[in-house]
């Protein structure tokens, strides 16, 4: 079994910033993409950020050049820095991993039970 825990969510003031962090245990042998998607009540999900294993990142245009996806590969966890923040980035948050149980295993798709971001004044 895999976990996902989540952390650093809640109610911000617009402009303010929050910190994500999301890590992952259990069977796992590899992990390959992680990231972050968002939704908002009455819309659907949409990508925030995402990072390879390489650290390559792709943020939604909506977050660039405020949010910073970054992760540590020894602890197996991945972190989203949330700047400036806005009322529009109210929703909750969920991380995802792409991960092999086993060298010889495909590819899955794990996703945490996620975490609210209230941007409010």
């Amino acid at each position: 079994q895999v976990q996902l825990v989540e952390s650093g969510g809640g109610l911000v003031q617009p402009g303010g910033s929050l910190r994500l962090s999301c890590a992952a245990s259990g069977s796992i042998f590899s992990i390959y993409d992680m990231g972050y998607y968002r939704q908002a009540p009455g819309k659907q999900r949409e990508l925030v950020a995402t990072i390879t294993r390489d650290s390559n990142t792709d943020y939604a245009d909506s977050v660039k050049g405020r949010f910073t996806i970054s992760r540590d590969n020894a602890k197996n966890t991945v972190y989203l820095q949330m700047n400036s923040l806005k009322p529009e980035d109210t929703a909750v948050y969920c991380c995802k991993i792409e991960y092999r149980r086993s060298r010889w295993s495909d590819r899955y798709n794990y996703w945490g039970q996620g975490t609210q971001v209230t941007v409010s004044s």
